[in-house]
């Protein structure tokens, strides 16, 4: 987390200003320390020599205007100044203080050898000489002008050092305190900054991280700054809008390969199907057929009664297999999707009168009584055809397996509401369906009687017919035991 931290531009530029604050205060600290007692010294070495030749005009040419001795004072007092002029007799002339004397005494006993007279001397000449004077024994270090002047008198001016060392600590102290000062104003002033500055640049790194996620959503907000940053955000969204437009361009080629290569696998898929499917189921026609052919060919029969039989089973058989192959393309179309549906808004009522209608002939010979009692018209969206279709394949199923039960012999077919949608069952009288069996009805070519009279037997698909129209449409179906019967439904939707 702090490494994290530490990466960061505002931090980095915290780090630079308070580096940079604290790098300028110890060089003024030093500065100050090594340079400002040397100027000071020096500019007050010329100070004294301006003094000195001041005076020295005093006495060379005394002005009557002038009282020298508070000329003297003042000189003294406006410059910090100890001044002290003995005679050529050593008689004291003028002093600003009664114990300078003894300073004198003292620095001359100090710096007697030559060695020490070279010691901080700051200048000399034929006139005067300049020295820094350290007083250990009376804690003082003081600047000590000794002259001559030109009437013989001796002059000695004495400038005390303390102040200015009092005032370099004081400086040093303030600078310090200025630099402390100064690094905490320059953290809120690299926040001000940095975020003015880091701000768009974290922005494009925000925006680029979803660039690399494939999320080109965001976009830099553009400011009316003309700088580099604008122009890179103006740079990064035209990058943007040109990668979105290109991948969504790759992934729509994709899809349809996708799609393309799905379709060619569904076609693939259904066409193996079908050629099973047809094997499979067309062996039993094709043998009846190949059978009767031959026993035409050969003269089984010589009558013409029996010649006919066995041209009407061949007929009967054709006609199977044609109406078989057609129910296994029109299955294969539903399952995969290839059958597209015509829906509009029809009746119902309707359409199931109609239905029973065209099976009139079978009821009567069945001996089938059928309860619809609907009369009003029920109206439900879909494809017509094929719903006509689902309630063909429930009511002629209904029929062939309808029996007697408690002296009624009875299909019903009723019409109620559930979930908004239409459901149509259909009941008939008769043997329950095995629990096994009940899920295994909608598969393809499955019978649950193994009659072998295929005059009454279907083609095993009409269920299976069913099964995908109600899948198309997402629709719920089924089958269920009842206590006299069994009874099929399938629901149809009412709206777009």
């Amino acid at each position: 987390m702090i490494k994290e931290k530490l990466k960061s531009v505002r931090v980095k530029l915290f780090l630079v200003l308070c580096v940079v604050t604290i790098l300028l205060v110890i060089c003024l600290i030093a500065i100050n320390s090594l340079v400002l007692e040397n100027f000071y010294i020096y500019n007050k070495t010329n100070t004294i020599k301006e003094v000195y030749n001041k005076i020295n005009k005093y006495y060379k040419d005394p002005d009557l205007a002038i009282n020298l001795e508070t000329e003297l004072k003042k000189i003294a007092f406006r410059n910090n100044f100890d001044i002290l002029i003995q005679s050529d007799t050593d008689l004291i002339l003028f002093s600003t203080n009664k114990d300078f004397l003894s300073s004198i005494e003292v620095a001359k006993e100090k710096y007697k050898t030559y060695l020490e007279e070279r010691k901080n001397l700051l200048y000399s000449d034929a006139k005067m000489t300049i020295r820094k004077i350290d007083d250990t024994s009376n804690s003082l270090n003081y600047i000590l002008l000794y002259g001559k002047l030109d009437n013989g008198y001796s002059l000695y001016i004495r400038i005390p050092i303390a102040p200015i060392e009092e005032s370099v600590r004081i400086s040093n102290n303030t600078l310090i305190v200025i630099g402390i000062a100064t690094v905490i104003i320059s953290a809120f002033v690299a926040s001000l900054i940095s975020k003015r500055f880091t701000s768009p640049i974290l922005q494009l790194n925000d925006i680029t991280k979803k660039m690399a996620k494939l999320d080109f959503e965001q976009k830099y907000r553009i400011n009316d700054s003309d700088d580099e940053i604008n122009e890179l955000g103006k740079n990064i969204n035209t990058m943007s809008d040109k990668l979105e437009s290109t991948i969504k361009q790759l992934r729509e080629t994709n899809s349809e390969l996708e799609k393309d290569i799905e379709e060619k696998s569904k076609i693939d898929e259904m066409r193996k199907q079908f050629i099973s499917d047809v094997s499979h189921e067309l062996k039993t026609p094709i043998a009846l057929i190949q059978g009767y052919a031959e026993g035409l060919i050969e003269n089984v029969n010589n009558d013409d009664e029996s010649r006919k039989f066995y041209a009407e089973v061949i007929l009967d058989e054709s006609n199977k297999m044609d109406v078989l192959v057609k129910q296994l393309l029109e299955l294969m179309k539903l399952e995969y999707g290839k059958r597209k549906f015509n829906d509009e808004e029809f009746d119902v009522v309707e359409l199931i009168n109609e239905v029973i209608r065209k099976c009139n002939v079978m009821l009567e010979e069945n001996q089938i009584q059928v309860v619809f009692d609907e009369k009003k018209p029920i109206y439900a969206y879909a494809d017509d055809f094929y719903v006509e279709q689902v309630v063909t394949n429930y009511f002629t199923n209904a029929i062939k397996h309808a029996k007697e039960v408690n002296g009624k012999k009875q299909i019903k077919i009723t019409i109620q509401n559930v979930k908004n949608k239409i459901r149509v069952s259909v009941f008939n009288t008769g043997d329950k369906i095995p629990e096994e069996d009940l899920t295994r009805v909608w598969g393809r070519f499955y019978k649950i009687d193994d009659s072998r009279n295929r005059e009454n037997s279907g083609s095993g698909i009409g269920l299976s017919i069913v099964k995908a129209i109600q899948n198309n449409y997402q629709n719920e179906y089924g089958v269920q035991n009842l206590s006299n019967g069994v009874e099929f439904y399938f629901d149809i939707s009412t709206k777009k």
